[in-house]
């Protein structure tokens, strides 16, 4: 008997556009993939934190503005003198360095002696109702002690090194910190006043 031959087909040559993807090819993409949301999780990480910060960022703001709110109000109403729109190693009323957030003390102006007597501020927003009730509880209130404020008022000079007396710069730094972020953060409000209303 003779043996019968079993006829194989092999497959035809692919064309050129029916060629598949390799092990390898597969691999590289997924590293790609894999890199790319590795880096959107980064970002939305970033967000997050930046979104769980920006309450205490806004209050930072806020103070700075108050503080030089105080020192602008009280130069219009010459409840002070210019010569005490100074620090007090200069001669004025204001209190060099960071300290503490404390209300306004009895001269009505904030980051003076007096404030340390008035005790600490505390931010107070509405409750559940939308209506300020005046105390706390129903009122939501904040006490302001991971908060510091530093008043440096310093005098300008022009192109020649002479003092400008009627000018004035005033830097406003809040340091503050989070509890997402160890370190301290700081809002500084850099402005010039004039002894001239």
């Amino acid at each position: 008997m003779k043996a019968q031959r079993r006829k194989v087909a092999f497959p035809s040559r692919p064309n050129q556009g029916e060629y598949g993807f390799t092990l390898l090819e597969v691999m590289i993409s997924m590293v790609v993939l894999t890199i790319g949301l590795l880096s959107m999780l980064g970002v939305f990480g970033i967000a997050m934190a930046s979104t769980q910060t920006s309450q205490q960022d806004s209050i930072a703001k806020q103070l700075a503005n108050e503080a030089l709110e105080g020192i602008l109000t009280a130069r219009e109403t010459t409840n002070v003198t210019w010569g005490q729109i100074q620090n007090t190693g200069s001669g004025g009323i204001f209190i060099p360095g960071f300290v503490p957030i404390d209300c306004a003390g009895v001269d009505g102006i904030i980051g003076t002696v007096d404030d340390a007597a008035c005790g600490p501020q505390i931010l107070e927003q509405p409750g559940a109702s939308g209506v300020y009730a005046g105390t706390c509880p129903p009122d939501v209130c904040y006490p302001l002690t991971n908060f510091s404020r530093s008043i440096l008022i310093a005098p300008v000079f022009d192109n020649l090194g002479n003092e400008i007396p009627t000018l004035r710069s005033i830097t406003i730094t809040i340091q503050y910190t989070t509890s997402q972020l160890k370190t301290p953060k700081q809002y500084v409000l850099t402005t010039f006043i004039s002894q001239f209303r």
